[in-house]
């Protein structure tokens, strides 16, 4: 594989975010990461990089500086696109097919500053996220890339196979591991068209709560809400274990998950059943569509 080849295409991305922003507070006010060119003008980040962000800003490996648009964040998947506002002049780099990846496959993943980890795919299954996120599949790698965040999972033919989104621990052999999870780039291609065109897929967006969940032995416990939230407003609180919704037993973090989201879009009514203190309460939360909390990108 040809690393600086694929280096050209990967830019390190930075961001200022407003400091009255929704997700200020969690994810910040100045943002670092990476992006990887995937067509003429557009960029593939990882959402938070981008969300809320007034001001992007992308270097080239020869240090060159373009302006960007956040042009699209798919809450679903988690990827992020920017529109650049000038001519970066770099090649796309190509999609790969993450299905057919199999644990063991050497990888590089590469950020936008020219650092690069050969690395292996140790694991492909299940995540849940404590923000109400789920992949069916994600990608998992080790050893970690210290610059984590965007950065670019490449395979040995030099196709992009997924986007760097977090960097974890994973037990092996009673040691515990650094590992980085990876959004599979086989995502990408259903809705890609609808991003660039709309800026959103062409669907109903599903409901959101704004609860911040962990999983303990099966149980789903509220680590915080949001502030203003529909689980905020409804009197979801921090320590709650969450353990029916619609009268169906809620069976770890990604079941919620999946019974919250096939209760409707946006905007439905969400009734749960909370064990508080050692007693039982039903809340009624109206869900609500995520993107009306976060501020609009303003083309630059």
């Amino acid at each position: 594989m040809n690393v600086d080849k694929i280096l050209r295409s990967i830019v390190a991305v930075r961001t200022t975010i407003p400091e009255d922003a929704f997700t200020a507070e969690t994810l910040g006010t100045r943002r670092e990461g990476s992006g990887v060119v995937i067509r003429p003008g557009i960029v593939l980040t990882i959402g938070y990089l981008i969300t809320e962000a007034e001001e992007v800003w992308l270097t080239t490996g020869d240090g060159r500086v373009v302006a960007a648009h956040p042009l699209a964040y798919d809450q679903e998947t988690g990827f992020g696109l920017l529109q650049t506002l000038g001519d970066l002049g770099l090649p796309a780099v190509e999609l790969g097919d993450a299905s057919k990846a199999n644990l063991g496959d050497p990888v590089v993943l590469a950020d936008g500053i020219g650092q690069f980890v050969e690395a292996n795919i140790v694991a492909k299954q299940e995540f849940a996220g404590y923000w109400e996120y789920l992949l069916d599949e994600a990608i998992f790698t080790t050893p970690a890339h210290p610059s984590w965040g965007g950065a670019a999972l490449i395979d040995s033919n030099g196709k992009l196979l997924g986007i760097g989104s977090l960097r974890l621990q994973m037990s092996q052999g009673g040691d515990a591991v650094d590992i980085n999870m990876i959004v599979p780039i086989n995502l990408l291609p259903p809705i890609l068209d609808d991003l660039v065109a709309r800026g959103r897929v062409n669907k109903p967006p599903r409901p959101w709560l704004g609860a911040f969940s962990a999983e303990t032995n099966g149980d789903v416990i509220v680590m915080s809400v949001a502030d203003g939230s529909p689980a905020a407003q409804a009197g979801l609180r921090r320590g709650d274990i969450i353990s029916e919704i619609r009268d169906s037993e809620v069976d770890g973090l990604a079941d919620f998950y999946r019974k919250v989201w096939s209760s409707g879009p946006a905007g439905a009514e969400i009734p749960m059943r909370v064990l508080r203190g050692g007693r039982e309460a039903w809340l009624r939360v109206t869900s609500a569509d995520r993107n009306t909390f976060l501020k609009k990108p303003q083309l630059q």
